[in-house]
């Protein structure tokens, strides 16, 4: 995704992202995307280990997952820093 499309997003208040959610929804629907039983999609921030061993500013963060079930199962997504604070 460009990144200036991240920062402009990042910039819209409740009223822009919710109808850029209704717009998006819609394009979906139209392209024969079945979203009527779209998952309910939780996001939390999370410290992350790099693994270095020499690293000494670890944890890194903190980075924004998204979490969700699917087919019975635990899903995750990182969204990175697109929902912190400036």
């Amino acid at each position: 995704m460009d990144r200036e499309l991240i920062e402009a997003v990042k910039e819209l208040d409740e009223a822009g992202l919710r109808r850029l959610f209704i717009l998006a929804r819609a394009r979906l629907e139209s392209a024969g995307v079945d979203l009527g039983d779209a998952p309910k999609v939780n996001l939390k921030r999370r410290l992350v280990r790099c693994g270095k061993p020499t690293c000494g500013a670890c944890p890194h963060g903190p980075y924004w997952y998204a979490y969700w079930t699917e087919g019975g199962r635990r899903r995750s997504r990182y969204v990175g820093r697109l929902l912190d604070e400036p």
